[in-house]
């Protein structure tokens, strides 16, 4: 079953740093349902798996049972079902302690004295929204949406029925000052951009 290596994976060779120990199968081929990967391991002060460097985390997954590899080496594995085959990269998220609760609630209750914008490392927006009183209310109420939008320094695209905004990088000045992302529960209501590949599964249409 020596084949490429899975489009939706990373190269043999970043693939055998991060974990030591774990075994590492080159030049495989599974498709769906020929193995599965555990649910990353969440780190509880930052939301986002372990060991995440360089935007990039690894879950072990596992081959299905009664399925042999074969390495570049001729080599060839046998796998149970319970043995590591290799490690599949997932992406996350860089942090750096903004909270993304601690900033909506300040954004909510105090926006109007530009706390939230002192919390995000923006102070001379902080200040200039506390002695114009959140530029009398409007400033805050954006800031507030936006916020709550989870708008950060990334490239962001908002679209309507009707119509497109594309914001550049350097336009968006919502979000931590450092450009990290804020700390948001895992398995919470962060938005995700979605995007399809290769490996994204397609249902077959029944009906026109």
């Amino acid at each position: 079953m020596a084949a490429a290596w899975p489009s939706g994976l990373a190269s043999p060779e970043a693939v055998a740093a991060p974990t030591p120990g774990y075994p590492v199968v080159l030049q495989v081929s599974l498709t769906f349902l020929t193995y599965f990967c555990k649910d990353p391991k969440i780190n509880d002060a930052t939301q986002e798996p372990v060991n995440c460097t360089n935007y990039t985390a690894y879950v072990p997954c596992f081959p299905a049972p009664n399925i042999t590899c074969k390495d570049s080496g001729g080599n060839e594995t046998h796998f149970n079902g319970n043995e590591v085959g290799f490690l599949k990269p997932i992406s996350c998220r860089n942090v750096n302690g903004y909270s993304y609760k601690v900033a909506v609630a300040l954004s909510l209750f105090l926006g109007w004295l530009g706390a939230d914008r002192f919390y995000l490392g923006y102070p001379a927006l902080g200040l200039l929204k506390f002695c114009t009183v959140g530029f009398c209310g409007i400033g805050s109420l954006i800031d507030f949406i936006l916020i709550s939008m989870q708008v950060s320094s990334f490239q962001s695209r908002l679209t309507t029925f009707t119509f497109k905004f594309e914001f550049d990088d350097h336009l968006l000045i919502v979000g931590p000052s450092d450009g990290s992302s804020y700390i948001i529960d895992y398995y919470g209501t962060r938005l995700t951009r979605l995007s399809i590949t290769n490996e994204t599964f397609r249902k077959t249409q029944l009906f026109p």
